[in-house]
């Protein structure tokens, strides 16, 4: 499973990044928190993450640009390439002591993700992908889930916190999908819910109000697994509205028909 160069710079870089996060991960009561707002922090490790993540990734390709969660945008040299990073999704679990979390780091290429990486560092699953040449954790290649029965079937999402306004929309969401499923799991980062759909371990996934760096890695990974992906409203699209729904292809006409109320 040979990747191309920009393939192994992001691996590398997720790996180096990763084990910055799990050395602060292993003292976690003693992390320097801040609050960045309701129900949203940012950590010493989150910004160390992201620092290093960049000197790796723009120090071998400085023409790109570049988008991440902390250090926003910048542009490159070359306007058809971007590196859109999230150096700690799941970031309350972290802060928590709970293992999953990850960092996300994918490579656009004229508006369209070309590469992606999901790097579980506290597990030590490395989920990727690039455009037709499949997708992979670790040595294994990936591939979606072959359930077609909806009561047969679970599902991820995120549940707003904090009073937000999408609150309302999730809980409707969750009244129509859960008589109809195995079950709902929200275990709070959105590029591993994605990684686990890639990996056949959900079913499918759907969320709101998220951000680039959340979705961008997994909808390649996704796709090179076999899945579906698409905006959550019909017609939009998914980096710009930060919405998304994806699954395998077998249930992700009668999944999206539950979630959109059709």
């Amino acid at each position: 499973m040979p990747g191309s160069a920009n393939l192994n710079i992001m691996i590398k870089a997720a790996r180096k990044a990763g084990r910055s996060l799990v050395k602060d991960f292993r003292e976690v009561e003693q992390l320097q928190v801040s609050m960045k707002g309701a129900g949203d922090f940012v950590s010493r490790a989150d910004l160390a993450a992201e620092q290093i993540l960049k000197d790796e990734l723009r120090g071998a390709r400085p023409t790109y640009g570049w988008l991440a969660e902390e250090g926003g945008a910048e542009d490159g040299e070359d306007p058809t390439r971007r590196w859109i990073v999230d150096p700690l999704d799941g970031t309350t679990n972290f802060l928590h002591g709970l293992p999953h979390w990850a960092i996300s780091i994918a490579l656009e290429h004229k508006g369209k993700i070309v590469a992606g990486v999901i790097y579980d560092a506290a597990k030590d699953e490395m989920f990727f992908a690039e455009k037709g040449e499949g997708a992979w954790l670790n040595e294994s290649r990936l591939r979606v889930s072959g359930r077609g029965r909806m009561i047969e079937a679970i599902f991820a999402t995120g549940v707003p916190f904090g009073g937000r306004s999408d609150l309302p929309a999730t809980l409707q969401d969750l009244a129509r999908l859960m008589p109809a499923c195995a079950g709902v799991r929200r275990w709070g980062s959105a590029a591993l819910d994605m990684a686990y759909v890639a990996a056949g371990r959900y079913d499918g996934f759907w969320e709101r109000r998220l951000k680039e760096w959340d979705l961008a890695a997994g909808i390649i990974i996704v796709q090179e697994a076999g899945g579906f992906v698409e905006p959550l409203s019909e017609g939009g699209d998914i980096l710009d509205s930060g919405e998304v729904i994806c699954a395998n292809e077998v249930i992700f006409d009668k999944f999206t028909k539950v979630i959109r109320g059709a």
